[in-house]
């Protein structure tokens, strides 16, 4: 972790937003790295982050913190710190390729209400690698339509003890084993799946903790966790 871009990657999937990143000009850096952490392999994202501004932008700051001017230091630090993050920010989009924007379209729409309000509502539940997985599906759903397929990649990325079985002989059902307990947060996170991915014709049956039986299936046969189909 050496960019400032990296570092806010790392933020957001750690739960941090970039406005509780603040950035500051290190008094002692190195010439050969642009974030200066103490502990040169550290993978923690401090909330207060040194950086050498001369690594990649010294056309930009050279003159702002020439060490002779002590005066407006206040204003010159808070000028310091939002102008990294801009270039932080340009820093990502530069980085990204058009399937990565379409991403982020796709996201939009749903945390925008296009997939309907419970979409909307159970979306935040997701965190930020979790959402781009969501979003990243729904752009091949539009692709390929294959809906069945991308509910059962879904749910093996969010519940990745989960399996899904179905059973088209007599009805279109899928079973759902989950491989967790149940609580709130998975619940909300299942419903969503199933509001995007699952087709209309399709019943389904949950299973949480406890698989049902197979037969010739052993880790499916133990007396006392067997669940009923």
């Amino acid at each position: 972790m050496n960019y400032i871009w990296d570092l806010l990657i790392k933020a957001e999937r750690s739960g941090l937003t970039k406005g509780e990143i603040y950035f500051a000009a290190a008094k002692v850096y190195s010439p050969y790295m642009e974030l200066s952490h103490e502990a040169i392999n550290t993978s923690v994202v401090e909330q207060n982050v040194e950086i050498n501004p001369y690594y990649r932008f010294y056309a930009i700051f050279r003159d702002l913190f020439d060490i002779n001017n002590h005066e407006d230091m206040d204003l010159k630090n808070a000028l310091f710190d939002i102008v990294v993050h801009f270039l932080a920010d340009i820093d990502r989009i530069q980085g990204m390729n058009k399937r990565e924007y379409y991403i982020r379209f796709a996201l939009r729409d749903i945390e925008n209400g296009m997939f309907g309000s419970d979409v909307r509502e159970k979306i935040d539940v997701f965190d930020s690698e979790e959402k781009e997985v969501i979003a990243s599906n729904v752009l091949r759903l539009y692709e390929t339509g294959e809906s069945v397929y991308l509910l059962k990649d879904t749910m093996r990325k969010i519940f990745k003890h989960s399996v899904i079985y179905a059973n088209c002989e007599e009805k279109d059902e899928l079973l759902i084993y989950i491989g967790q307990k149940a609580n709130k947060t998975a619940q909300a996170k299942l419903e969503c799946i199933k509001e995007i991915f699952l087709p209309v014709r399709f019943h389904t049956e949950v299973y949480w903790k406890e698989h049902f039986g197979i037969i010739d299936i052993k880790e499916t046969m133990r007396i006392d966790s067997i669940a009923l189909y």
